[in-house]
């Protein structure tokens, strides 16, 4: 009696890999994987579910697909390769996640829900071909396909000899350039590229503290911050924000690597070294090109001459750059500083326990501020990073009264505006109050002079999308929320939802779902926004899973009471959203 033999069948596999998995995973575990779950997720399995594959086997980094339909195999990897690419657009370089795709039609042999065999082997070993976002054929994929697919140009590589495979393998590369990758909201990486390099860019790494006393990290780290803002005052210059650039703090880096991830011109990196009432502070300017030093400065002064010497430093770094950069807006001798160094440190030391977003912290900050305005009562910078922090507090709730809260949070700004009224993180925080009271006007006043005080401050630039959003105007909102994104690619989760609620407005629908399902800590508030955006789509099913999700993390959860808290200007964008949220059945 004859014993029948394995299961063979013809098919179309497609093989994918991560492109830097380990690399990616060493830097940043948890980051990466959470990314790599959202993009499973909202990409690559609808994607594989559109085209009518089979999903045989996943791995960390990588998968093995099955398709019926080599047309479909090919619709597949472009769909997901172009979509990645978009995706990818406003991430720094160093981030991305990219996958190489090899397709293959070939003989399988079939074993309960897994396939092995040659066909699977080729497939294999053309994704190893495939460059970073690209994707490998066969000779055999290519004569099936013939000229179907209109939009997709294949590029010959001959025969190719490849690992584990006797024989050559004929080889096409997709190009995918005829449907151009487009960035969020329409730009093409080619526009992108332009408006990305038409500034000179820089990075500014952490000082190193070489003062020989761990209590001097702050004045290192803040002093670093301070220098990233002098030079975020020159319109003509993009400079990288302090919450991207940090992530350096203590590593050993290579420059040309820090440029590469952060897409700039150049670096400064130094060190300061604070002896008692003395500093030295040594930087480098660095052309990232070439590696080359192209200027270099030691300061060794008086503590009190620190507001000078940062002058002195941004001063000589924009004079050094192409185009010898002009700075209309920067005028110190408008903005008032303090002569007590010891609330000038406290300060400092405030500014680095905020950016922590710890409950402790922010308590310990507060009192620093106190300390500070004790000793001197007229440093405006003092009274408007106390305000800050005081938001900080409002907005995680961790105080027992929040309207008293809130009103000593707008006293503080009060006073710091007499005292100053050219400090951008003073009119900065005025425009958040009052967008909060509903004063679009007032909110938009000190929105514009924060901006023209401190047009590179990642954090005023991503505001005025925010406003613009809220005053109905979101295509201009997209705009800026992305050119936050760029100031600073490590930016908070929060800049995803802002961008979400900009495309929700402009009814790009899609692009919004995209923005929210990058956000990895969602609360109630962003699956009401994914329901409500899903609904608008016409995708119940993924509507009803977020309204759900939203009850289940806020069981009083209201429309009503939830509008309440937005801030429209127009009737019409509070009814779409209204009418969204509805429609994906939350209650009213």
């Amino acid at each position: 009696m004859d014993v029948p033999g394995p299961e063979r069948r013809l098919a179309a596999v497609l093989a994918a890999d991560m492109v830097g998995f380990s690399r990616l995973m060493e830097v940043d575990e948890t980051g990466t994987l959470a990314r790599l779950k959202t993009h499973r997720i909202e990409l690559i399995d609808p994607a594989i579910a559109k085209n009518r594959g089979r999903i045989i086997k996943t791995t960390g980094d990588g998968m093995l697909v099955e398709f019926h339909s080599v047309a479909d195999a090919v619709l597949c990897a472009a769909e997901v390769q172009r979509r990645m690419a978009r995706r990818n657009a406003d991430v720094a370089p160093g981030r991305w996640i990219q996958f190489r795709i090899g397709i293959n039609l070939g003989d399988v042999i079939v074993e309960e829900n897994d396939i092995f065999g040659d066909g699977v082997n080729v497939a294999a070993r053309l994704e190893m071909l495939a460059e970073p976002g690209g994707i490998c054929i066969s000779g055999a994929v290519r004569d099936q396909v013939g000229d179907r697919l209109a939009d997709i140009i294949f590029e010959d590589l001959g025969d190719q000899s490849v690992k584990n495979i006797a024989r050559p393998i004929r080889v096409y590369r997709i190009r995918l350039e005829p449907n151009a990758i487009t960035a969020p909201g329409g730009a093409t990486d080619a526009a992108v590229a332009t408006t990305i390099s038409k500034k000179p860019s820089i990075a500014v790494l952490p000082l190193v503290n070489m003062s020989g006393d761990p209590e001097q990290e702050f004045f290192a780290d803040g002093l670093t911050e301070d220098i990233i803002t002098e030079l975020s005052r020159f319109r003509d210059l993009l400079v990288i924000s302090r919450n991207s650039t940090f992530v350096y703090k203590g590593k050993a880096v290579k420059v040309q690597d820090v440029a590469r991830e952060f897409g700039v011109d150049y670096v400064l990196e130094g060190s300061v070294r604070k002896v008692g009432d003395r500093i030295r502070v040594t930087v480098q300017l660095i052309d990232a090109e070439t590696d080359r030093h192209i200027w270099a400065e030691r300061y060794d002064r008086k503590l009190e001459d620190i507001f000078a010497i940062q002058d002195e430093m941004t001063c000589a770094i924009v004079a050094t750059l192409p185009g010898r950069v002009e700075a209309a807006t920067h005028d110190r001798a408008k903005r008032k500083q303090t002569n007590n160094m010891a609330a000038y440190e406290c300060v400092l030391t405030a500014r680095v326990l905020h950016h922590r977003s710890i409950r402790e912290d922010n308590a310990e900050a507060q009192r620093l501020l106190d300390r500070a305005l004790v000793l001197d009562p007229n440093y405006a910078h003092a009274h408007a990073w106390k305000a800050c922090v005081l938001g900080q507090t409002w907005g995680y709730g961790w105080c027992a009264d929040r309207d008293a809260t809130f009103q000593q949070l707008a006293a503080e700004l009060e006073v710091a505006l007499a005292l100053d009224d050219n400090d951008s993180d003073v009119h900065r925080i005025l425009a958040a109050v009052n967008l909060m009271r509903e004063d679009h006007d007032k909110a938009t006043y000190h929105q514009e002079r924060a901006l023209a005080l401190n047009p590179n401050y990642d954090l005023v630039v991503v505001q005025q999308g925010e406003l613009l959003t809220w005053l109905g105007r979101p295509e201009e909102g997209i705009d800026w929320i992305k050119r936050a994104m760029r100031l600073n690619p490590y930016h908070p989760e929060r800049f995803w939802s802002h961008l979400g609620r900009a495309c929700y407005c402009a009814e790009k629908y899609a692009d919004a779902a995209e923005a929210f399902s990058r956000i990895t800590r969602a609360d109630h508030t962003h699956h009401a926004f994914l329901a409500a955006t899903f609904a608008q789509m016409g995708n119940a099913v993924a509507a009803t899973a977020h309204a759900a999700e939203t009850l289940k993390r806020e069981p009083k959860f209201s429309v009503a009471t939830y509008l309440a808290t937005q801030h429209y200007k127009r009737d019409v964008d509070r009814q779409r959203h209204e009418a969204g949220l509805l429609k994906a059945g939350l209650p009213a």
